[in-house]
Parts: C-alpha cells; sequence; structure tokens
C-alpha cells in the first residue's frame, strides 16, 4: 500500500479527516473485525498412532505389530469442531472433519501351541507362533501405515516378531520386534510404533515395543507395548497360560501456528509450544475446535 506522508484534510468548521475515514472503512471492510467475518484457514500438522497388537498367547507367541503411523498436514477452517479418537491395543486412532484420517490397530501375534500360528494382519502384522517348529508366515501389513511380521522357521523358539512403522518384524530364530519411526512433531525426536519381540525374551522394536516372555529371568508375563506409543506387546506365556504382552495405547497429536490456535479442547489433553507453534497431544478422546 502507498504510504500517504501529507494526507489531505478539509480545511474550516465541521471538517473531517479523509485519512481517518479510509482508516476505518478498510479495517471493516477488508479485516471484517466487527463485522462478524470468519477467521482464515490455517494449516495443521498431524501424527495419528493406533493402539499396538496384543502379543500372542499361550507358551510360544509371536510378538505383536505396532499400531499403524501416519503423518501428514491439511488446511482446516473456522468453526468445525474435530474429534480424536485414541486406540488401545488392536484399535484404530482417528481425526475426523476436513482431515479425516484413521490409523488401524497393529496385528496379534500368532498363538502357539496350536496348529494356527500364522501372525494376524493388521496396521503392522503380528509375528508368527511357535507350533512345532515348523515352517509359519508373520501377518501382513498395511503399506503406509506399518511393516509385515516376522516368520517362524523351525527351529525352538520359532516365533516371529511383529512389524513395526519403520521395519519388518524380524524371523526366527532372531524374533525381535520391527523398528518404529521417529517423528519431531511436538519440538523434539521422539520414535513410535515399534514391534514386540516374540517368545523367550525377544526384545521389542525402537518406539514402545514389548519384550516378549522370558522363562529365565523370573518374570510371569510378556511385557506390554508402551502406552503413547502404540508399541506392540510381547509374545509367549507360561506353558499353558493364555497371557500376552497387551499393545500400547496410539495417540494423536496436532501442531498448529499458536497465532491461530483457539484453545477450544475438551478430554484434558497436553498442550505445549514449540517456538511459533502450539502442540495439541491426546492420549484418550477429545476434541479441538478450530
Amino acid at each position: 500500500m502507498r504510504r500517504i506522508d501529507n494526507p489531505l484534510t478539509a480545511e474550516g468548521k465541521g471538517s473531517t479527516s479523509i485519512q481517518s475515514r479510509r482508516g476505518k472503512s478498510f479495517g471493516y471492510q477488508v479485516l471484517g473485525f466487527g463485522s462478524g467475518g470468519k477467521r482464515p484457514p490455517y494449516e495443521i500438522t498431524y501424527l495419528i498412532i493406533g493402539g499396538g497388537g496384543g502379543g500372542g498367547g499361550a507358551f510360544g507367541g509371536g510378538g505383536a505389530g505396532a499400531g499403524g503411523f501416519i503423518s501428514g498436514s491439511g488446511i482446516v477452517e473456522s468453526a468445525l469442531t474435530f474429534t480424536a479418537t485414541v486406540g488401545s491395543s488392536n484399535g484404530s486412532s482417528s481425526i475426523d472433519q476436513t482431515l479425516n484420517v484413521t490409523s488401524d490397530g497393529g496385528g496379534q501375534g500368532g498363538p502357539g501351541g496350536n496348529s494356527f500360528p500364522i501372525g494376524r494382519p493388521g496396521a503392522s502384522g503380528g509375528g508368527a507362533g511357535d507350533a512345532g517348529h515348523s515352517p509359519h508366515a508373520g501377518g501382513s501389513g498395511i503399506a503406509g501405515q506399518g511393516n509385515n511380521g516376522g516368520s517362524g522357521s523351525g527351529g525352538s523358539p520359532g516365533t516371529g516378531g511383529g512389524g513395526g512403522a519403520g521395519g519388518t518384524g524380524n524371523n526366527n530364530p532372531n524374533g525381535s520386534g520391527g523398528s518404529g519411526s521417529a517423528s519431531s512433531i511436538t519440538g523434539s525426536a521422539i520414535t513410535y510404533a515399534g514391534g514386540g519381540g516374540g517368545w523367550n525374551g525377544k526384545a521389542g522394536g525402537s518406539g514402545g515395543g514389548g519384550t516378549g516372555f522370558n522363562s529365565g529371568d523370573g518374570s510371569t508375563t510378556p511385557r506390554a507395548g508402551v502406552d503413547g506409543l502404540g508399541g506392540g506387546g510381547g509374545g509367549g506365556s507360561t506353558p499353558g497360560s493364555p497371557t500376552y504382552g497387551y499393545g500400547g495405547d496410539g495417540v494423536v497429536i496436532l501442531k498448529m501456528p499458536t497465532i491461530s490456535y483457539t484453545g477450544s479442547v475438551t478430554g484434558s489433553p497436553t498442550v505445549t509450544e514449540d517456538g511459533a507453534d502450539t502442540v495439541v497431544k491426546f492420549t484418550g478422546t477429545g476434541t479441538y475446535g478450530s
């Protein structure tokens, strides 16, 4: 806009400043202040992590797949209410309205000690369970969310690890969980969605994957996946027991310019600032009003 250093004025009694009238007109007509105008659209960046799968039950269960890992961004309008749904073990997480994203739950690990040890499909697939040490397959993952679970290939223990967002579950005899993927949406790099480890103490993947049951460390149950990271649960248990490691809860994280953040939230999310942005982290169901 051209700057006017010497604005014109009308001289004499009852005169008014032309500059003053133009200023009021600009504020009302263009910006819409006081006229009921809508706030401008703005960008929201998101990270949606589904709930991790549960490890395979009974003696020789496979590690579980991690919850789905989906990140992206979208332009949103004002006056919308977005509902964040956070999945628990095996459950999906989502955000609705114009973003409309769903991240699936992880696949359960294949059970041990029976004829159907195949790992279950999911965002990341579950690892195969152990049944007579015969070859068996891991569950399939969903492209864009995770990876396949590891297979069994004979030998003892014949279990596979659950798939993670960053890598497939490891095949027998390794049997550890697949690695997760990192995101810096909160301002620092955190790894999410690691796969669970198979029976006999196989390690979970980075990003919250649970360790499989280990008969040598005195534990009676496998380790659960980590809540808030969507890690897959560890597989296997004591002989004759159906116990398995539960999947970790997922998370929904939204990031937007602080100047655009409305403060209208429900469900008690954690709200922090990262430079010029505001981060809203849901670990349970809640809403954000744009």
